[in-house]
């Protein structure tokens, strides 16, 4: 661990408060990055002008630490930017560097479409020549969208700690005042202030936090605090929003109306699309599929590009769009054709993350899907997506709240889980075992649910990137060579199929008269989780699921058994894992069955090593060799 507290001569300094070398040593532990100052202001003047200022001061102490430095922001044509500056300083705490605006990047948010022209970033662009070094960046930007106030995390990243952190809201009138949520605020010496026109938080000597492997999502361990504005101004509408029925009501009536009109040639060459077709889903997958092919999608995340979605005819006639402008252009095509969708506001990404109930706000969300009702149940289609089946969301935003919104109102409703034996691999193999050690073998993969999202795209892939893939996959077989790919995607059923014919030369290693190789040779899982010493958080097994499979070996002529393990039993919390031989006298073949489920859940830290030890136990078993002697009888 570095030691920044150094003896300074104080002739040596000329910005004490910014030098590196006094940090003191709790602040550099675990860290990349110390943010010296966070400061942010908000003054909600009006219904319709709001202003924010920040000051944020980070000294970077290593390579990774420039990751944290966050010397940027987005605008587009509701934000103007006042102020946007930026001056650097050494070790010793020496301005070596003052920007102005203008020294500022001023790219496109989004790349390849005109619609999003004005969704954009300005960043500073520095290059460090040695670390530490500290980046004062400074901003201001007015707008009359007071519809999201940002919210306030104390710790923004792992492995950043904070010195000083400070969040100030002023309020004009008492119908201004946000609504606060804190959260994971357990042993932070947090300092609130309140006035009849003004709410401010202050923080200091926050300690960095490690990542660890399996964490949960980092909203749920680090302290923030969430802000809404029960009355807002937003892309011109002004709204009170009480809750998540009111909200959503809003969305219908000002953000989504007169966004869902098309041309008259769109309409009936919808109609044209499904006319042989009675059953709503069938109509519903013929139009899904229809965007699918004819539009692709541009990345504007919703905090980028506000929540409005361009209009359905602009789509048409782009053949592009975001989230938003995709989900509402098949949203109106759906209902050209008399089937209804809803728009639905998520959390998307790896984590899961839920809405807040009772909190209901326009800062929660980055994506947007559709929902389709059928009865009670809800058909769910990602519009931006070129390849998931209809009615399959994968691992981007499945198992989490999300708000769906109607003419009814806004709701929160749970995106479809795929947990467990969902998730589900078959994998059978016929396999061919010569006396040099080489191997031929025909093999069959079969999967489902997010085992089917993790398989389907090679299907995208060339043939090249196709082999690749495999070489990759069963890295542990040297000297691979396939001979064929064939590959089945059942979007109907939502199961994609792989047999893939191979050979490869030494798969057995040889001993003299002995020959060992693993009978597990299409489906190890050699995954064991890092080590800590003192495991700090807890850990989440996100899915879970359950592999079965079937190899059918035959050995070569001349040889017998030697040793062989005929069962392997792991039975845990997480899962179970079973796996057996047999062996054929009359055909001399050995049969190898594995099965191996593992099971979604949260756990404590102090279940980490068990967990870890499951892991590695399963992944010796599926590393066991069998040993076969050649037959001198």
């Amino acid at each position: 661990m570095l030691l920044w507290l150094v003896c300074i001569h104080p002739a040596l300094t000329q910005q004490p408060s910014y030098q590196a070398l006094i940090l003191p040593e709790e602040l550099t532990e675990d860290a990349h990055a110390v943010v010296r100052l966070n400061r942010m202001t908000v003054d909600i003047r009006s219904l319709r002008e709001m202003k924010v200022s920040a000051t944020r001061v980070v000294t970077v102490l290593d390579k990774s630490g420039n990751a944290y430095v966050d010397a940027f922001l987005r605008y587009n044509k509701a934000i103007k930017v006042n102020k946007m500056d930026a001056e650097v300083y050494n070790t010793m705490g020496e301005n070596i560097g003052r920007y102005k605006a203008k020294d500022f990047k001023d790219v496109s948010a989004v790349s390849g479409g005109t619609l999003y022209s004005d969704a954009r970033v300005k960043y500073l662009e520095y290059t460090p020549v040695q670390y530490p070094y500290t980046i004062a960046f400074n901003y201001e930007f007015t707008t009359a969208n007071t519809g999201v106030v940002p919210s306030w995390y104390l710790l923004g990243n792992y492995g950043e700690s904070i010195e000083k952190s400070q969040f100030t809201i002023n309020f004009a009138t008492p119908e201004l005042q946000p609504e606060f949520l804190e959260f994971n605020m357990e042993g932070i010496a947090l300092t609130k202030q309140q006035t009849a026109g003004s709410i401010s938080y202050s923080a200091s000597n926050i300690k960095a936090l490690g990542h660890e492997e399996l964490s949960p999502a980092f909203s749920e361990l680090v302290p923030h605090i969430k802000t809404r504005m029960p009355n807002f101004h937003y892309e011109g509408f002004d709204a009170t929003v009480a809750d998540w029925n009111s909200l959503g009501m809003w969305i219908t009536d000002r953000l989504l109306d007169g966004q869902g009109e098309l041309p008259e040639a769109t309409i009936r060459k919808a109609r044209e699309l499904v006319r042989d077709l009675s059953e709503p889903m069938a109509r519903a997958r013929a139009i899904y599929e229809f965007v699918q092919e004819n539009t692709r999608y541009i990345s504007v995340q919703v905090g980028i590009g506000g929540i409005k979605p361009i209009s359905a005819q602009e789509v048409d006639h782009v053949k592009y769009g975001d989230c938003k402008g995709l989900s509402n252009y098949t949203m109106a095509l759906l209902r050209a054709v008399g089937i209804p969708a809803y728009y639905c506001h998520v959390q998307a990404g790896r984590e899961k993350v839920d809405f807040i109930e009772g909190f209901a706000d326009l800062a929660q969300g980055n994506h947007v899907i559709l929902a389709i009702p059928e009865g009670e149940e809800l058909h769910w289609i990602d519009c931006t997506s070129a390849t998931l089946p209809f009615g399959f969301l994968g691992d981007f935003t499945d198992d989490r709240t999300a708000l769906l919104v109607n003419q009814e109102g806004g709701r929160l409703v749970r995106t479809p889980a795929y947990l467990n034996e969902t998730n589900y691999q078959k994998t059978t193999a016929q396999l061919q075992l010569s006396a040099d050690g080489g191997v031929i073998a025909d093999v069959g993969i079969t999967t489902k649910g997010i085992q089917y999202d993790s398989h389907a795209g090679i299907e995208n892939k060339s043939q090249d990137d196709r082999i690749k893939h495999y070489r990759q996959y069963w890295p542990y077989i040297n000297n691979l060579q396939l001979s064929s790919i064939t590959l089945e995607n059942n979007k109907d059923q939502v199961v994609f199929g792989e047999n893939i014919k191979l050979q490869a030369a030494n798969y057995a290693g040889s001993s003299g008269d002995l020959l060992l190789f693993a009978p597990n040779a299409f489906n190890r899982s050699n995954y064991v989780p890092d080590r800590y010493r003192n495991r700090k958080l807890p850990f989440r097994i996100s899915r879970g699921f359950l592999d079965e499979d079937e190899v059918v070996i035959s050995l070569p002529e001349g040889y017998r058994l030697e040793s062989m393990k005929s069962e392997e039993r792991l039975e845990s919390e997480f899962g179970q894992y079973h796996a057996r031989l047999e062996y054929e006298e009359t055909k001399h073949q050995l049969i190898y069955k594995r099965k191996f489920f593992l099971k979604e859940g949260h756990y404590p830290k102090e279940q980490y090593e068990q967990y870890r030890t499951f892991r590695k136990s399963v992944a010796a078993a599926d590393s066991g060799q069998i040993v076969l002697v050649k037959d001198t009888r």
